[in-house]
């Protein structure tokens, strides 16, 4: 079998380091707040490059505080990428702002700046830039946008984990970054976990009361908040791992430096492409074809796990469905059906790239397959 993520093998890796740490804050029952989540908290905004960094309960809980901290009129349009995880819009709407989906870059799969600008209106307050699959999203044309608009630009960093963009970490290109700590990011906890970054000491500070019910010392509640913390053992697990995530985002780099290599000219299949000046975190390697689904189901039938990230646009799930915007014609909207994640990671060695590789070939030569393009109208949009 060949995993698509192998969370136990990381762990074995870790076992010394990691035991220690979960024995230590076992011992000293240091469950909530403390010394472990200000070290991580340190750790984090020093490797990132960030003047600030806040702990919280997890990704979407970040991109949630960090509207609520900003402030924005009731009903405010934020506009959100329409090829994401729903944590990137659902936070828009519970902090009692309006979604509005904007369309995705073929070529890198990130928020496209030329349909943002069309969406803006006089009620559009800020943008949320997902750096999809771990590939930075073009933060400065997007940064260039808000300032001209006078909008705020909150990093959606859940992916991208290492990445870098122009010579920058993601989390310091916007006004605040919202990462999630989740167990199969490219820097996972032991369960639900995440952080706030930001250079604003003052929305940083917003930030931390309203994770904590809105007070600065015990029982000194400034307003009412919420508790959305990061607790002590979640961050313990986090500082052992920090130190082996630039080497995991090498091989990360490397496997999908092959596997582009590889796939070369193979069926219909279209490769992700990296943009000058970024550094790809590769939290995903994703590839797109018409025949996505009997290709997973062939990659299982040998033993290859593969994942879907996203089958269902945003714009199309019924949760947005009053927005309107299911019937648009958006490449994010076609791309959902296309779009297939091949494994990826530490765990893998280069022979496991070639083996998924191999059986990938043998797919498309299995059979007479028809050009990319020359499918139905829909299909055509991605070419």
């Amino acid at each position: 079998m060949i995993k698509f993520l192998d969370l136990a093998a990381q762990y074995e890796a870790l076992r010394p380091a990691m035991d220690a740490a979960i024995h230590g804050v076992l011992r000293d029952a240091a469950f909530i707040g403390g010394s472990r989540v200000k070290t991580f908290e340190q750790e984090f905004a020093a490797y990132t490059a960030a003047e600030h960094c806040v702990g919280v309960a997890n990704g979407t809980d970040a991109i949630e505080i960090i509207l609520e901290a900003l402030a924005l009129p009731p009903g405010s349009e934020v506009i959100v990428p329409a090829n994401s995880f729903v944590g990137s819009s659902e936070p828009v709407t519970r902090a009692g702002l309006k979604v509005v989906f904007a369309d995705a870059d073929p070529e890198t799969y990130a928020i496209s700046v030329d349909d943002v600008e069309r969406r803006i209106t006089p009620r559009t307050k800020a943008i949320i830039a997902v750096h999809l699959y771990g590939q930075a999203a073009p933060m400065r044309e997007l940064m260039a946008l808000a300032d001209r608009h006078g909008l705020a630009v909150i990093e959606d960093c859940a992916q991208a984990h290492g990445a870098t963009y122009e010579g920058r970490h993601v989390g310091t290109l916007g006004h605040a970054a919202a990462f999630s700590f989740y167990p199969g990011k490219n820097l996972g906890a032991y369960g639900d976990a995440g952080a706030i970054t930001t250079n604003d000491a003052a929305l940083a500070k917003q930030c931390r009361m309203l994770a904590n019910h809105g007070r600065v010392e015990k029982y000194n509640h400034l307003f009412e908040g919420r508790n959305s913390r990061l607790d002590g053992l979640q961050a313990a697990v986090l500082s052992v791992k920090l130190p082996h995530l630039q080497e995991w985002v090498d091989t990360r780099n490397h496997q999908a430096a092959l596997y582009t290599r590889l796939l070369d000219g193979v069926g219909d299949i279209a490769v992700p492409r990296v943009r000058p000046g970024c550094r790809h975190a590769f939290h995903l390697y994703v590839i797109r074809t018409s025949y996505r689904d009997a290709l997973a189901r062939a990659l299982g039938d040998a033993e290859i796990q593969t994942g879907v990230h996203y089958p269902i646009a945003l714009p199309k799930l019924p949760a947005y469905a009053h927005l309107g915007q299911q019937h648009e014609a958006m490449f994010a909207s076609a791309a959902d059906e296309h779009v297939l994640s091949l494994p990826l990671g530490e765990h893998l060695r280069d022979g496991d790239i070639e083996t998924v590789v191999n059986a990938i070939k043998g797919f498309f030569a299995g059979a007479s397959r028809q050009p990319f393009a020359a499918h139905d109208a829909k299909t055509a949009q991605l070419a």
